[in-house]
Order: structure tokens, then sequence, then C-alpha cells
């Protein structure tokens, strides 16, 4: 994306022979389906007169003469260019000195707009970067009413959760459920944590790694383990000494590539179909790409479901999640914490639909070419395989770019925050007397080392997903990872309950297992009506029952 950013302000007529396809015969080849020879064919290329400066002309020489193509020489140069200013940003971040404060909280000190920018990118990773272009062609815009039902949730996070942690100061969320309801809670809400951050962005982290292997380290020779292991080694090296302070501005640097990736791929689909905005709009409608409501009760895509469902992902993936949480809680004050989350609510929303649009743009292409995807194919690859084998290189880089900003944002933030959450809640590094700041550093760097082993050894053994894109299984299971953590924090701020604590694992264990097994059962149980991402609020339901019937009676708690 660098590169195509240089060529279109300083060298135009080089960026428009990059964009125009080969001609056939004279005639400009639009609505083909590029053949191989078409696919490696090197368009011809004239220098600007604008380019006369010496070094910058043999910059455009090499790059654009030399590299017409996605060479391996180039990926692998690309990759270098891009992973050197994730370094550099995070050295510039840890000029003076550092310590746990820093890591954890950054400390305090993280301007609320550079929050709120990152964060759009930490939010959206490689799920939205590669499955929600694709599930357009089989649930059109319906994701949006889902997208609605986050503004609510960032309501409540902003208006109610927001306030509760900066009132007591929390560096670990999840401190305050041992203040509401006592140790066993505490512990609970911690683990289910781990599990749904190290499940999640696994799931992540390997829905971007996937594609690039295939597409571009299985032709080296590299095996999926080795490509995991140095993504995780480089996350592991940056993320390491500065913690949430590095995570903050190096999530903008992600945001930016990503965010620019899908704009500057549409404007290449629609200079390749020689259609503009208008028509490509037109088009997507016409083709009911721009759906936004279903209206069958029965329909996992049912509009309530989706924005309820909506509403509630929000509140626990982003209000009782210590990833993004931490990064809130690195604002100066609740106040600049707020208009963080207000602002990046908001901003999702055309952010989203972008995405969206992209997705109808890249299936219109794919219908003019004749493009269809392979049975072992999903609707995730749609993108990649216009993007790298159809558009050129100038595509072809701005893809590797978005991609590459999306595998670093998918666990960098992670890492952080499980390393958080396990110095704190389980190891209790704040609480002990004697614990020095050079002692807690050590043990701080061990932690984060292991946590990068385990979701290095997650990745490489997951498998294919079957049936569904990834975005769906994900937002699956964080419904059955979640929904306890949704449980125990109502109860908590919503009632004067007080449980007796040690029953509050099994409450936490039964609730996602009743959920699973209703959810497989509905069509049967409940008339064929089918859970799709509402199971996240039955699953909570089940917590509230569950610890309904273990409060203590006649006993209240502070609420």
């Amino acid at each position: 994306m660098f590169f195509a950013v240089c060529i279109s302000v300083s060298c135009r007529d080089i960026s428009t022979a990059l964009l125009q396809p080969p001609s056939v015969n004279g005639q400009k080849a639009n609505n083909q389906r590029p053949s191989a020879s078409r696919q490696q064919q090197r368009p011809k290329l004239i220098i600007n007169a604008r380019c006369k400066d010496k070094i910058f002309g043999y910059f455009c020489r090499i790059i654009l003469i030399k590299w017409t193509r996605m060479t391996p020489l180039l990926i692998l140069f690309s990759f270098i260019i891009y992973t050197s200013l994730i370094f550099l940003i995070s050295r510039l971040t840890v000029r003076r000195k550092v310590n746990s404060e820093t890591y954890f909280l950054g400390n305090r000190n993280s301007p609320w707009y550079v929050v709120a920018y990152g964060m759009i990118g930490a939010s959206l990773s490689g799920v939205t970067f590669m499955s929600v272009p694709g599930l357009v062609h089989s649930e059109q815009f319906s994701y949006m009413v889902l997208v609605l039902g986050y503004l609510v949730g960032y309501a409540v996070i902003a208006g109610i959760l927001l306030p509760l942690y900066y009132k007591m100061n929390l560096t670990s969320i999840y401190t305050y459920l041992e203040k509401r309801f006592g140790f066993y809670a505490y512990k609970t809400g911690s683990f289910y944590f781990i599990i749904s951050r190290l499940i999640g962005s696994a799931f992540r982290m390997f829905l971007v790694v996937i594609v690039l292997q295939r597409f571009v380290f299985d032709g080296w020779g590299i095996p999926l383990g080795v490509t995991v292991s140095l993504f995780m080694t480089l996350i592991l090296l940056y993320t390491l000494q500065g913690g949430i302070k590095t995570i903050v501005w190096t999530d903008t640097l992600q945001t930016t590539f990503m965010v620019g990736a899908v704009i500057i791929s549409i404007f290449l689909i629609s200079n390749s179909l020689d259609m503009g905005f208008g028509a490509l709009v037109s088009e997507a409608g016409s083709r009911g790409y721009t759906r936004l409501f279903v209206f069958d009760i029965n329909d996992p895509r049912f509009f309530l479901k989706q924005f309820f469902a909506g509403m509630f992902i929000t509140i626990v993936m982003t209000g009782l999640d210590q990833d993004m949480m931490q990064k809130n809680l690195s604002c100066r004050n609740l106040r600049d914490a707020q208009k963080n989350v207000l602002s990046f609510g908001a901003i999702l929303i055309p952010i989203n639909l972008l995405f969206l649009f992209l997705g109808s743009v890249l299936w219109i292409y794919a219908s003019r070419e004749g493009l269809v995807l392979g049975p072992d194919q999903t609707s995730d690859e749609l993108f990649p395989t216009i993007a790298l084998q159809y558009l050129g290189v100038v595509a072809g880089l701005t893809f590797f770019f978005g991609l590459v900003s999306a595998a670093y944002s998918s666990a960098d933030g992670t890492l952080t925050a499980l390393t958080t959450v396990f110095c704190i809640d389980f190891l209790g590094l704040k609480r002990q007397p004697d614990m020095t700041e050079e002692k807690m550093k050590r043990v701080r760097y061990r932690v984060h080392v292991a946590f990068s082993i385990l979701m290095m050894i997650i990745i490489i053994g997951y498998g294919a997903v079957a049936d569904e894109a990834l975005i769906s299984k994900l937002f699956t299971i964080a419904g059955y990872t979640y929904g306890p953590l949704l449980g125990l924090y109502f109860v908590g701020l919503y009632t004067k309950w007080q449980v007796k604590d040690r029953f509050v694992p099994l409450v936490a264990l039964m609730s996602p297992l009743l959920s699973y097994l209703l959810s497989i059962n509905s069509e049967w149980l409940l008339n064929g009506y089918r859970f799709g991402f509402e199971i996240l609020i039955l699953n909570g339901l089940f917590t509230f029952i569950g610890l309904y019937a273990i409060r203590k009676k006649g006993k209240a708690g502070k609420g």
C-alpha cells in the first residue's frame, strides 16, 4: 500500500499503466477472466517526467519495472518494510524508562483519540478483513444490523462499566468480581477471559496466517508451523517491553493499513470493471446484496436477534474484555475514556459498511470474470483470490499490507492483556509487599513468552472450518465462553445478592453446556427456531438463574 500511495501521488502515468488491463486486439478486456498468460504479463511502463529525480527515479524503476508481479522477493521486501515500521514505533514508545505501570496501563497517559482510532483495527482484525466481505453473497448486508446493535452496547460501556472501573482504579477489570462476590467468582471471571481470548485470538490469527500460507509461503516450501512461529516471535519482541503503551500506537498503524487496503481495493476493482461508485452501488442493489433486514423469525439473521446480539456482544467482548478495556483504562481520565468509546462506536458504522460494500464489489467482479470458488474453498478466500491472482501487483501489495496488519493486530494486544490478567489475578504481583520492580519485570517477561508459545500451539493445531465463514464460528464460540461473564456482571451490578462463592465455577460450567445442548436441539424443541448470535444472551440468562439458585438468602451484597 505504501508503494501504491507513492505511485498515485508522484507517478500518475505509471500507476495508470499498472491499473490498465492488457489490450486484446486493440480492445480493452474488461469482462473476460484473465488467462494464465495475462496474469503473468508485465504491462509496459512509461516513466513520468516528474520522476526525473535520480533517487526516486531509480526507486520507480526497481519497484515498478522489475517487480510488476507478486514475486517472492517483492513480498519479502514488503514484509520487512512493514515490520520495520512496527518495530520503529515500538522503539519510540519505550525510549524513556518503562515499568510495570507502563506495560499494564501506559501510565494512564494515552490520548483518547489515538486509542479510539487504533481500536478500530483491534476490533476488526482478520475476521472482518476476510470474512465479512465474503459473507455478502449469502447474507447480504444483514451484518449491519448487528453493527447497529453495537452502538447501544458502547453506550452501556461508557455509562455503566467505565465509571465503575475508574472509580475502583482497576488494572484487571476482573478484580471487581472479587470485591463483589469473592475468591472463586474472581478466578472464574479471569479464567473465562483467558479461555475466551486464547480461542478467539487464535481463530482470528489463523484466518489471516492460513491465507498467507496458501498464497505465499506454500510456494516457498515453508510449513505452517514456521509461518506461525515467525509471526508470534515478531509480535512477542515488539510487545514484550512496552506492553499497552506500545500497542496503543502500533494499533493506529494497523488500522491505517487495513482501512486503506479496503479503500484502494474498491478503487482498483472499480477501475478494472470500468464502473463508477454510483454504478457499483446500483449493481449491488440490483443483485440484492444491500438487503439489511431479515424478517423470518426462524432465520438466525432475524433483525431483532441481530440487533440485540450485537448489543450484548459489544458489552461482553469489549466492556467485559480485558484486552479492549485495558486500552480504555490507559486514557488520562474517565471523561477521555468515555469519549474514546463513544467515538469509536460511531466510527465503526461507516467502517463496517465499507467492508460490506467491498464484499459486494468483490462478488460483482467475480460474476463478471466468471470466477467460481472451488469446492474446498470458503467465502473467506474470495478477497485474497481476486487481489492476488487477478488485479496485479498494486492490488496484491495493498491486500498483503492489510493482511499483515490484521495478523499483527489479532494477537499483540491479546498477549499484553493475557499477561496482565495472569500476573494480577493469578500471581497477585501487586499484592506481594516484597515484589520489586525488577522481579516483577522478570515474572512478566516469562508469562508473556509462555502465552506466546501457547497461542502458537493453538493456531497450529486449529483445523479447517467445515461449513461456515470463520466469523460465525468465532461469535458462536464467544457465546459459550463470554456468557458466564455477562451473567456475573449483571448480577453484581443490578442485584443485591450475595452468593455461595464456591459454587460459582459450577454455575459457570453448566451455563455454556446447557446453552449448547439447547442450541443443537432448538429446531426440535422450539418448533423450527434456530439460534444465532443471541446464544450469548441465553448463556448469560442461564448464569443468572444459576447464581439466583446459589444466593445466600437474607443477605445483601454491595450491588
